[in-house]
């Protein structure tokens, strides 16, 4: 069972609100719901409008946990995904898809939403208790809503993609440039 990448289901729904330097709302249609689950087969077959809804509600409830965690609330962390775990309940069945050996999916029942929600919860929950909540961040490049969890051993990411990474880093350096060029460049 691969709990990173159920995990991993929550942070890339999150990041369809403009995240990692992306304009605009990935999720705004059928299509971007197409997009996000394209890679996962056991998802991406009869999306619906009503799906494309509740993900939409589910990403705004999923953020909420990031904020939290962020804050270092465990108490409203904890009780967010306990509630989500309940509205979204997990049915583990085995799965042998894609010539895959046999391993755990955490529901095929119910709706493509239904199914995303129960795993991205689910992985979400497993992640917390392994790694606690001090590994799932908001990116902190200017402007950029997105989330990420911090699989790093030093526990220092603090941007949700490279992009975000590189234009602070670039952003930083431009401003000690002026920086320098205002106050220091006259000293020779």
């Amino acid at each position: 069972m691969d709990l990173n990448s159920y995990a991993e289901l929550a942070v890339r729904l999150v990041n369809t609100a403009g995240a990692g330097g992306q304009d605009g709302d990935r999720l705004a249609n059928l299509d971007g719901l197409r997009a996000l689950v394209a890679d996962r087969e056991h998802l991406n077959t009869g999306v619906t409008r009503n799906d494309l809804d509740l993900l939409r509600d589910l990403r705004t409830e999923l953020r909420g946990f990031f904020v939290a965690c962020s804050e270092g609330d465990g108490e409203d962390a904890a009780a967010q995904l306990n509630t989500l775990l309940i509205q979204h309940p997990v049915h583990p069945q085995l799965s042998g898809h894609d010539s895959q050996p046999w391993h755990v999916h955490y529901t095929e029942s119910g709706s493509v939403a239904d199914k995303y929600a129960a795993g991205a919860v689910m992985g979400l929950a497993v992640r917390l208790t392994d790694v606690g909540i001090d590994r799932f961040g908001i990116c902190q490049a200017a402007g950029c809503p997105g989330v990420f969890i911090d699989t790093s051993t030093s526990n220092t990411r603090r941007y949700c993609s490279e992009r975000c990474m590189n234009r602070a880093n670039v952003s930083a350096y431009r401003a000690r440039k002026r920086g320098e060029d205002e106050g220091g460049g006259a000293a020779h």
